[in-house]
């Protein structure tokens, strides 16, 4: 059994970019996990989606032992990701560990997800330990940043360590530090047990390996185990820590981090935040676990061969074990067929999902515009949420229709705060406040609607600020708002799938675009096709498609002119019939036109 003095939990918290993963490696290396001549860089991201993005994605756990002043320590390491879309990965990884190394990059500085990762770190009563990363870098400035990192989170510049993930400088130096400072973890290995969920993946040979934090007690090879939370039982069949292979253990006690399976064939089963208890002595409480994840962003993800729906199911089902933030659920659509309106945490977790979709299952996807979720109140006290814009209710039946508003932090170059205010006033942001961190450097503070943030206003930042602007949200809650339903009509026919929920000052300019698109992609028919955009009855832009023209007076050579008149109003009653039974034909790109993420 592990001397629980001896153990540290702890975890890499950073902005994106700033060497999270290449400092992982590193510890692997200086600690004998694997050799130089395994060593390559992202050892610990598996997915070759990490690899290619050079992201963190999921989670991955690592023990490792050092020996430091004659001892050795389990240092038990989380890899977490660093994008503001996977928060909820860090905020899981967090409560299974005592410390945090707070990275922070040499040449960058301080960025919006260092502030936001080290809140979440304290939030979670953990002790931190700053480092300033890529220091052997020749743009390196040590001195500013540890001014910046000063006035942002107030860490002390005498407590911050030097290092480079790349070359492994300052790397032991590092780990003294984290053994020195991070608190061993509390909990009696000899009470009843009770062990934390905080991921799990599926393995086609061997079930769910569950991937477990023991707070107390101890977990052994052929315990019957119950998770308190499905009140579902088990038997431990094999035990182990990634070391960074899965390597086998006897038993695993409390402050030790490591997997388990217990034969169980359905994901669904293991619920992420759940107690794991002993089935013949259960505890008394379950573990606090955590808040569950809200989808903000929703779209729908259709084959683009009809054939493919069941594959698509298969396809999404077997990545929701993975990511219980991930929601979908069967929806049609008269211009695409079949498909799953799906929920996402924001627009990099929809464009991986995607992506990861399309690699494992071999499958060609057709995304919808993305759109966010609404509150409804109606006339009769109910509070109805729309994720899908089909779902609101005739205006007459709305008290206050509300939409989600954010807090969003951007730091970015003293220079640049009037065009990136200029920008969030144009999208309906409420200013806060102005931080300024250095003489050069400023932290900019605004509430704005999320439905504003998620098309393109990462794309405005980058290329406002020329790429150094960096950008951290987080949902405040839901505000009434003047918004309408915009619907467009083709031929006098509403088409569900166009319709889009926007703000009533936007909703003419928006109309007006989207059917200029559209009359740029749909074919001319022998019959005049109207486009609309409505507001419930009310048409707020219109646009036509002229009809085919035939020349039906050609075999006519001179003669009387009433003969030709005639055969034009023939021609005109054919077309007048027509335009009441013909259909009009809505080609695939023409949804696609209107559903481009820049509108």
């Amino acid at each position: 059994m592990a001397d629980r003095k001896l153990i540290r939990n702890f975890s890499i918290i950073a902005h994106i970019d700033h060497g999270k993963s290449t400092l992982a490696d590193q510890f692997l290396l200086k600690t004998g996990a694997i050799t130089q001549r395994e060593f390559r860089s992202q050892i610990l991201d598996g997915m070759d989606l990490e690899r290619e993005r050079g992201i963190t994605i999921r989670m991955h756990p690592v023990t490792l032992y050092h020996q430091m002043d004659g001892q050795t320590y389990e240092l038990n390491l989380i890899d977490t990701p660093g994008h503001v879309d996977f928060t909820y990965e860090v905020s899981r990884s967090l409560a299974a560990c005592e410390g945090a190394v707070l990275l922070v990059d040499a040449t960058q500085g301080v960025q919006a997800q260092t502030v936001a990762n080290a809140y979440l770190a304290i939030e979670n009563d953990l002790t931190i330990v700053p480092v300033l990363n890529k220091i052997d870098m020749p743009t390196a400035r040590p001195e500013i940043v540890m001014e910046e990192m000063e006035q942002a989170l107030g860490i002390k510049p005498e407590e911050v360590m030097a290092a480079s993930g790349k070359t492994g400088q300052g790397v032991e130096e590092v780990i003294r530090a984290l053994i020195e400072r991070v608190p061993p973890p509390s909990g009696d290995e000899n009470a009843q047990l009770r062990g934390l969920i905080y991921n799990s993946h599926f393995d086609s040979y061997k079930g769910v390996v569950v991937y477990i934090r023991v707070m107390e007690g101890t977990i052994r090879r052929g315990q019957k185990i119950r998770f308190m939370g499905r009140a579902t039982d088990g038997v431990v069949m094999d035990i182990g820590q990634f070391r960074p292979s899965p390597t086998p253990c006897e038993n695993l006690s409390a402050g030790q981090v490591g997997f388990f399976m217990a034969h169980i064939k359905n994901l669904l089963e293991v619920k992420v935040g759940d107690t794991v208890t002993d089935a013949l002595d259960p505890a008394a409480e379950p573990l606090p676990g955590y808040r569950e994840p809200k989808p903000m962003v929703f779209s729908g993800l259709y084959p683009s061969n009809n054939n493919d729906f069941e594959a698509l199911r298969e396809a999404l089902a077997k990545l929701q074990l993975n990511d219980c933030s991930f929601s979908f659920q069967p929806e049609n659509s008269e211009g695409l067929g079949f498909g799953f309106r799906c929920g996402f945490l924001g627009m990099l977790h929809r464009e991986i999902i995607q992506q990861r979709v399309e690699r494992d299952s071999d499958l060609d996807l057709v995304q919808t515009a993305p759109n966010v979720t609404y509150e409804i109140l109606n006339r009769k006290g109910e509070i109805l949420v729309i994720d899908n814009p089909q779902k609101v209710p005739d205006a007459g039946q709305i008290e206050e229709f509300r939409e989600p508003f954010i807090k969003i932090s951007f730091l970015i170059p003293a220079g640049n705060i009037g065009d990136m205010m200029k920008i969030c006033t144009d999208r309906r942001g409420v200013y806060m406040r102005t931080d300024y961190l250095s003489p050069t450097r400023a932290l900019l503070v605004f509430e704005m609607p999320l439905a504003e943030v998620i098309y393109d206003l990462y794309d405005k930042l980058k290329s406002v600020t020329h790429g150094y602007g960096t950008m951290d949200y987080e949902i405040v809650g839901f505000r009434a708002e003047d918004l309408v339903r915009l619907d467009i009509l083709v031929a006098g026919r509403k088409v569900e799938a166009l319709s889009t929920i926007v703000h009533r000052s936007t909703a003419e300019v928006r109309g007006r675009r989207l059917i200029k698109k559209m009359r740029e992609e749909i074919d001319r028919h022998l019959f005049e096709v109207v486009l609309q955009a409505a507001i419930g009855s009310r048409v707020v832009a219109r646009e036509s498609i002229a009809a085919l023209r035939k020349n039906v007076t050609a075999k006519c050579y001179g003669g009387d002119v009433s003969r030709k008149r005639k055969l034009l109003a023939k021609q005109a009653e054919g077309k007048k019939r027509m335009k009441q039974v013909g259909q009009v034909e809505l080609p695939q790109e023409a949804f696609l036109a209107v559903l481009e993420t820049g509108d």
